[in-house]
């Protein structure tokens, strides 16, 4: 009579026990959840979002410099994107504008139009592009592999297609952070050489340039 009375319990008290323990959250589950983000964030842990100014803060070593800037370079127009030597500067700050204007995020891996938000002396626009020489004006064209690249600005927003392959760029995971990589999928007839955007130490200078080691970042939103 009394293991009458007592089965029920029993039986309520083990399938208690495998609910709790089934609706518990796999840590793996977890990781691979956080690991397959489509959008950045920023420091604050907001997503990023178009047309909002950014500060680019590499991820620091030994030998890191500061946020990202324009100079001209052997007093050519437009001029071309560096990183900050000193550590302590920030840098201008960055736009970030997608393919899809009515996006209202910016999504991983896809292409988008990176500007500065800031007037130089070129009188040009501040519109990210990849240039194969100092004095190239141009934004379209195919690509030749093997031959260095450097960012610089002088790009236009949008207008997709073979005039503007090289105006469009993505931002990537990479390690602790972020990278910036060149990739373009606006042209599918073009030939374009596709890689990581890091720094190219020339003269003194950290030129953005496709390179082999990318430059990681943390995105900082701007105050105003």
């Amino acid at each position: 009579m009394k293991f009458n009375l007592l089965a029920p319990t029993l039986l309520s008290m083990l399938l208690s026990f495998f609910y709790i323990t089934s609706t518990q959250s796999d840590p793996q589950t977890t990781i691979t959840a956080s690991t397959t983000a489509t959008t950045p964030f920023d420091s604050d842990g907001h997503e990023v979002q178009p047309g909002l100014k950014y500060y680019i803060a590499p991820i620091q070593s030994n030998d890191s410099g500061g946020g990202l800037s324009l100079l001209t370079r052997d007093g050519f127009c437009p001029p071309f994107v560096i990183q900050e030597n000193n550590q302590l500067s920030k840098g201008l700050t960055l736009r970030f504008l997608p393919l899809d204007n009515k996006q209202n995020t910016i999504n991983l891996s896809s292409d988008l139009n990176i500007v500065f938000n800031a007037a130089t002396t070129c009188v040009q626009s501040t519109v990210w592009r990849l240039s194969n020489s100092v004095g190239d004006g141009g934004g379209g064209g195919d690509m030749v592999a093997g031959r260095r690249y450097y960012v610089r600005s002088g790009g236009i927003v949008g207008r997709p297609g073979v005039g503007t392959v090289r105006n469009w760029f993505r931002i990537e995971m990479g390690g602790d952070g972020y990278k910036f990589v060149f990739c373009p999928s606006v042209c599918s007839t073009c030939k374009v050489v596709c890689g990581d955007i890091g720094v190219s130490e020339e003269n003194g200078r950290k030129w953005l340039a496709l390179v082999d080691q990318p430059l990681l970042f943390t995105l900082k939103k701007a105050s105003s």
